[in-house]
């Protein structure tokens, strides 16, 4: 009987084998890690949508509606109209291309980190759509003209009275919103949930 206890585990018993100090057994573990990558799966997957949606449209304007005039989707309080736009999001900061390319590749950066630690789908969707924006803009600054962290990023959603913008755009800004609820919420990226 003892060896048994000794090879199963029980609460009397943290140290034992197949349990850590707050209980979990090794199969608990593997649940976990199973999860995590689910959610990993989740972040890529809506990364990768984000950003290739963000890169074709991107290309059909420039091929299509780059120097041409404005095509009216909703009469004029929608157009889609191609614009260079060197600054951030928005058109703001025009000055600070290579500034906003390195903010972008740490924003990249710190999602891979963050990436580890993810036990939440939602935390999944919203890290994706940012990591999918931020690598669509990314890709303008580091390979449209005028050169390599300069490069100007392709707008075309032109709202009446609004500001141009993209698709990596709204993804970086859905993202933003979602983690700003989620954060609200109390729900971190390792699925769990605190009461300030």
């Amino acid at each position: 009987m003892a060896e048994a206890e000794r090879i199963i585990g029980t609460p009397d018993n943290p140290e034992a084998e197949g349990t850590d100090e707050g209980g979990s057994t090794a199969a608990d573990a593997a649940v976990n890690a199973g999860t995590g990558k689910r959610r990993i799966l989740v972040l890529i997957g809506v990364s990768v949508v984000a950003y290739l949606l963000d890169l074709i449209s991107k290309t059909i304007v420039v091929a299509k509606l780059e120097h041409q005039p404005p095509i009216d989707i909703i009469g004029d309080w929608l157009q889609f109209r191609a614009l260079r736009n060197p600054g951030a999001a928005f058109g703001f900061g025009e000055a600070f291309t290579v500034i906003f390319t390195i903010i972008a590749a740490g924003v990249i950066v710190v999602i891979v980190r963050l990436a580890r630690k993810l036990y939440s789908l939602p935390w999944a969707i919203a890290l994706g759509l940012l990591l999918g924006g931020a690598l669509g803009n990314l890709t303008d600054r580091l390979f449209r003209a005028p050169g390599v962290f300069e490069g100007a990023v392709v707008d075309f959603i032109a709202p009446k009275h609004f500001a141009v913008f993209n698709l990596a755009d709204s993804a970086i800004v859905c993202g933003g919103i979602l983690i700003v609820i989620l954060s609200f919420k109390g729900l971190d990226p390792d699925g769990t949930v605190h009461k300030d």
